[in-house]
This record gives structure tokens, C-alpha cells and sequence, in this order.
């Protein structure tokens, strides 16, 4: 008989090995999992991921930066069941349904009908790929073909598509495949600890926007769209900066007429203190990419949203002119389904302000952290966290992670920053164990 003998006890099949025979984990060189062993989990319940063998751990990342309302969420898990016995999917190519109908009028209204037009796919990658290629298609049908250019900032992070890649500058990520990608500009990124002694934030803000406008000064003719990570640079190690740069970068792009893509994936759905973190300063992109939360770190989902300008520029009688772009499971009825049921937990029980409350409780738990002496930079943007680990170790981010895990915490450092982007059902008592875990973490070194 082949396959696993289902009486035989979960606890007791190595499923760390059968992993490593057959599982390509992401993000990863397969070799040092000779080490560092795989961590195998069984369920999940809130904030904790539980082991085969009662071991349990504190998601402090959001399952990379997912999860917002904890795992297997009652009343999320409520909403898939209810669409499962109606319909699981069908292609949004000719067809359409209930769902992805809701979940697109719901996000037009999050943006005050600016974004009025909704394109599905799958993951952020996905979703950033497409707002490249609609911005460029649309100066295509404009009559400005020669509009192929791309501009992003130093450090950003986009997604590991060959498109996405082009626009991302983490050497990491890019430097592999750069024979495969298409040149873009990169300019200096407006991330504060990039600023010079003695110059403050606000300064520092202008100097980058100041890039930015030169840069557009001399390449805008050639020039489709400026992406950003609005806020919070992610894979950069959790880099922030000033809205005031979003609100210059709007008015730069509308100058030299550029797109502005705001790349929300991993920072949209409350991470930075508003629903959306263009909110903060007051503007509305040209496209806005969601994923990540979007479904509650459920299902695989994302979407590029757009004004009606843009949409029209695609709308006519010749095929060839219509964005021939598609995702197999774009709009997926389950997941549509998932955010919908994170977006009424959302309004039901007004997380944005209970995230206020949460993120004040949290610092103040983490005051030992940030006065650690092998602490710099420690910094709080909405519900993200972070800090760098003074050290030289080049194997510190997996040496922390297996700190972590031995505090019950889930930390998985980006070179030597550490960061916490929990979920946000996570309460008090949690809260106090995420900080004194790390803390002794921290003391391990």
C-alpha cells in the first residue's frame, strides 16, 4: 500500500524529512536546513502556531506579514464555508459573480470611488506586474509608446518576477537574474536612516523628493510610472519615511506626467496605522496594488486598482487595445469571500482605533528593547516594528530566528533588523511575552 498508513499518529511521521525530499521551500538555501531544521506545524489557533508535539509559537510576523486577525478566525473561516457550498470558482474571463462583484464596489468605497476599476490576480508579485504593464499599455494606447520607462526607490522591494524585479533594488533578490531584466532607474530612497548627521527627517524628505524631481526633469518623456512602497519599505529592512514624501512624489508625477503605483501589498489593510498608508498623506495613486492582507492572510488574492481615466484608455472596439492580461484563478470566489469577512471585521469592530490603543500598550512593553545597547534604530510606524542588532555575525538573522523560537516567538530577521508585524487580535498578555521574549533573545548574543 503506498502512501502514509492513516492510523499512524501525525506526532510520529518525519515531516521534516519528507519536506526536504520534496518541498522547495521559498527564501531559502536549502542546504543550511541541514542545521537548521524545518519547524512542522500542525494547527493554528489566534496569534500561536502549534507543533505535533505541544510545542507552540507566537506568530509575531503575520506568517510573512498575512495574517491579520489570527488563525483559523471564526468568522472568517464561517464566510469560506458558506461560499464553499455556493460556488469555489469560476473564471473571470466572460464570467462573474457575487463576490468578486461585493469585494470590488467595497474597495472603491475604502478610496472614496477614486480607484473605481478593479483587476484580480493572485500574490503581490502579480499584482505589482500588472500595474507596470497597465501603466505602460496605457501610454501605449495614448499615443506615447516611447513612455516605457520605470523609476522606483533605492531599496525597494517589488516582487520576484522578472517585471517586479526590474523595479526592485535588493541586490539580494536581483543581482542573479540582472542579465534577465529590463534597466530601470532607482532614486535615493527617502528611508530617515539614510539621513546625514544633523539633518532631520523633514530636510531629509525634501532632499529625496528633491532626487526624485531631477530625475523626472530629465527622463519624464521616456518615463511610465514612479512605484513606491508607500511608508514602509519592507525587504529593506522595514525602512520609514515621512508622508510628506508621498505627497511630494504626487505632485512631481502630476508635474512631469507620471504614474504613481503605490505598491500597498505588504503595508495596505492597517500596517502602518491607517487603513491604506497613502491616506496619510492625503493622496490617491494612479494604481494601487493590494494583496497580503487583503484576504486576510487566507487565500491567495490580490488586486490592482485604477481610475476611470486609465480604464478608458483601454475601452475599444479593437481587441489588440484591451488589457489581454489573465490569472486562472484571478477573483477566486473563496478568497473574495475571505475578504469580504476581513473587511467586515474591519468595520465591525473598528480595528483601525483598537490598533491605536494596541500599538501605544505595545510600546511601552518595549521600552527595554529600545534602550538595549546592542539596539539602533528602533522605530514604530502603525502596527509595524523594528530594530537593528548591532553585530557582525553574517548568520545572526538565523541564529535570532532560533532564539526567537525557543521564547515561543516566530521572529524571522531580514539581515539585522528584527521586526514585529503580529496579528492584530494579538492582546495584552501576548503582547508582554512578545517583548520579554525578544528581550532575552536579545540577550542570548
Amino acid at each position: 500500500m503506498s502512501g502514509i498508513d492513516s492510523e499512524i499518529p501525525l506526532s510520529s511521521v518525519p515531516l521534516r524529512e519528507r519536506s526536504l525530499r520534496t518541498v522547495w521551500h521559498p527564501c531559502t538555501q536549502m542546504k543550511q536546513h541541514e542545521v537548521l531544521p524545518l519547524v512542522p506545524i500542525a494547527r493554528g489557533k489566534g496569534v500561536w502556531l502549534y507543533g505535533f508535539d505541544g510545542e507552540r509559537y507566537l506568530d509575531a510576523i503575520g506568517s510573512w506579514w498575512v495574517n491579520l486577525f489570527g488563525h483559523t478566525n471564526p468568522r472568517i473561516n464561517a464566510a469560506i464555508h458558506e461560499q464553499l457550498d455556493r460556488l469555489e470558482h469560476v473564471m473571470l474571463a466572460g464570467f462573474t459573480h457575487e463576490p468578486v462583484v461585493e469585494l470590488s464596489e467595497r474597495l472603491s468605497r475604502l478610496v472614496s470611488g477614486k480607484l473605481g476599476h478593479c483587476f484580480y490576480s493572485s500574490d503581490g508579485a502579480s499584482a505589482t506586474e500588472i500595474a507596470l504593464k497597465m501603466s505602460f499599455h496605457y501610454w501605449h494606447n495614448s499615443g506615447h509608446p516611447e513612455k516605457n520607462d520605470f523609476v522606483s526607490l533605492q531599496n525597494g522591494y517589488h516582487g520576484e518576477t522578472l517585471g517586479t524585479l526590474s523595479v526592485t533594488d535588493v541586490a539580494l533578490f536581483r543581482d542573479t537574474y540582472a542579465p534577465l531584466l529590463r534597466h530601470s532607474a532607482h532614486v535615493l530612497t527617502p528611508d530617515w536612516r539614510y539621513a546625514a548627521a544633523g539633518e532631520s527627517v523633514e530636510d531629509y524628505t525634501q532632499r529625496a523628493a528633491a532626487a526624485l524631481e531631477a530625475h523626472l526633469a530629465q527622463h519624464h518623456a521616456k518615463t511610465a510610472a514612479l512605484i513606491v512602497e508607500p511608508l514602509v519599505q519592507g525587504a529593506a529592512g522595514m525602512g520609514m519615511y515621512h508622508p510628506d514624501y508621498l505627497k511630494l512624489a504626487r505632485q512631481i508625477c502630476d508635474k512631469y506626467r507620471v504614474h504613481l503605483i503605490a505598491d500597498e501589498i505588504a503595508v495596505g489593510f492597517g500596517r502602518t496605522g491607517t487603513l491604506f498608508a497613502c491616506e496619510q498623506a492625503d493622496i490617491t495613486p494612479d494604481f494601487l496594488c493590494l494583496a497580503k492582507g487583503l484576504s486576510g492572510g487566507y487565500l491567495p488574492l490580490s488586486v490592482v486598482m485604477t481610475t476611470d481615466s486609465i480604464y478608458q484608455a483601454f475601452y475599444h472596439d479593437e481587441t489588440t487595445h484591451g488589457f489581454l492580461h489573465s490569472h486562472t484563478h484571478a477573483g477566486n470566489a473563496l478568497a473574495c469571500r475571505a475578504a469580504l469577512a476581513t473587511l467586515d471585521i474591519f468595520e465591525q469592530d473598528s480595528i483601525i482605533e483598537a490598533n491605536r490603543v494596541k500599538a501605544s500598550y505595545l510600546n511601552h512593553a518595549v521600552r527595554p528593547i529600545a534602550s538595549h545597547p546592542k539596539v539602533r534604530n528602533f522605530r514604530n510606524c502603525g502596527m509595524i516594528w523594528a530594530f537593528e542588532v548591532e553585530t557582525d555575525d553574517p548568520a545572526f538573522a538565523g541564529k535570532f530566528f532560533q532564539a526567537a523560537l525557543a521564547q515561543e516567538l516566530v521572529l524571522r530577521p531580514l539581515g539585522n533588523t528584527v521586526y514585529f508585524m503580529p496579528p492584530y487580535i494579538i492582546d495584552q498578555q501576548e503582547m508582554d511575552l512578545l517583548a520579554a521574549g525578544t528581550l532575552r533573545a536579545l540577550d542570548s548574543f
